[in-house]
């Protein structure tokens, strides 16, 4: 985003979509001193308030200027559909469409999963959401809005007994690293002092690979970052990403490689996300052929089992499957996890986010 605001009597600017340095810029364009900035950034992220007459230090004349210029505006959240196992998904108008956004709670730490995209351009064969069509990319508010709406139900306690958010994941609708600029000035807000104030310990990127893209992102701004890897070579992973017959295997593990010298975010590690398919993926020559490849990332391994959706020809991964190939990698000195399936009572569980007007008319 410029350092250019458009003011006038039929627009105005969403400070949601403002990180603290483009804030500062802007009350100086209006003649304020940088410190109120500071003053309503802490309003807006600490005590989730969009109300400009609510900011007790604010003079009377700001509070007047900026309610004629500014607001601050989540997207819509239209519906809340709650899983059994305690998962929360809420349906996010965007135009005329949907995405998802979906709370994760679990023992020391909630999760909130977020997206970066309205529908989806990589076509990955085993994602439901890659079978959406694409639509545009989310406006810094939009991203920043997720979590700003849900902590305010959080944080006002309007939703009863949830943990508040201790960790954000980029793992929702989209690729990120393709709406990389309103995604980087999303996790300067997520992780600024003044903003969220996430650890960037506790903010997670995922990727299909967009090697260009992570190599800016290294150069922009430390977070810790995951890979949707799925499969041990490229003849498997081809199959199942289109975007590996653009970036393969090895120009995307040479760009983690060089991201991983700069970052010191997940101590150093990248995540390897690796969806379980029967037969596809799933044997041991293909665990030991993982082990091999990344022999030089540091790394941790999160295996997904494939949460079905309709008219798919592929098929889960069984139990022991699964964890014979965990144990393998185990063996081969990985740290290994086999993430639990949750949420997919209401497809919010990984790969099922869809963002379907069909499924708002079931509710």
């Amino acid at each position: 985003m410029k350092n250019s605001f458009n003011i006038s009597n039929n627009f105005k600017i969403n400070l949601l979509n403002l990180n603290l340095v483009q804030m500062r810029n802007f009350f100086s364009s209006i003649g304020e001193p940088k410190f109120c900035a500071n003053q309503v950034m802490q309003w807006i992220y600490k005590h989730y308030c969009d109300d400009f007459e609510r900011m007790s230090n604010i003079g009377k004349s700001l509070k007047k200027k900026l309610s004629q210029l500014c607001c601050i505006a989540p997207p819509t959240f239209c519906n809340q559909i709650n899983s059994i196992d305690g998962l929360i998904k809420w349906y996010v108008s965007i135009d005329n469409n949907f995405i998802e956004t979906v709370y994760i709670p679990q023992k020391k730490r909630a999760t909130l999963c977020i997206s970066s995209q309205s529908g989806c351009a990589l076509s990955c064969k085993f994602c439901f959401t890659g079978r959406q069509k694409f639509n545009r990319n989310l406006t810094t508010s939009e991203i920043i809005g997720q979590i700003w709406y849900i902590g305010k139900l959080i944080y006002k306690k309007k939703l009863k007994n949830l943990r508040k958010i201790t960790n954000i994941v980029m793992m929702g609708m989209g690729e990120p690293l393709l709406n990389l600029n309103n995604v980087v000035n999303s996790l300067s807000i997520i992780m600024d002092d003044l903003g969220f104030n996430y650890s960037k310990n506790r903010v997670t990127v995922s990727t299909a690979g967009i090697v260009p893209a992570l190599e800016k992102l290294k150069n922009m701004i430390d977070v810790s970052l995951a890979i949707s890897l799925h499969a041990p070579n490229d003849i498997i992973r081809s199959m199942l990403m289109p975007i590996n017959k653009k970036y393969n295997i090895k120009s995307l593990l040479h760009s983690v490689k060089s991201y991983l010298q700069t970052s010191s975010a997940n101590r150093g590690k990248v995540t390897i996300e690796y969806v379980m398919l029967h037969d596809v993926n799933d044997k041991l020559h293909h665990a030991i052929e993982l082990a091999n490849l990344l022999k030089d990332i540091p790394s941790k391994i999160n295996l997904i089992p494939w949460n079905v959706f309709p008219n798919s020809s592929y098929s889960p991964s069984n139990k022991d499957n699964i964890q014979n190939f965990s144990n393998t990698l185990i063996k081969k000195g990985y740290i290994t996890k086999v993430r639990k399936t949750r949420g997919d009572d209401i497809n919010a569980a990984c790969g099922q986010l869809t963002g379907h007007l069909i499924d708002i008319k079931k509710l």
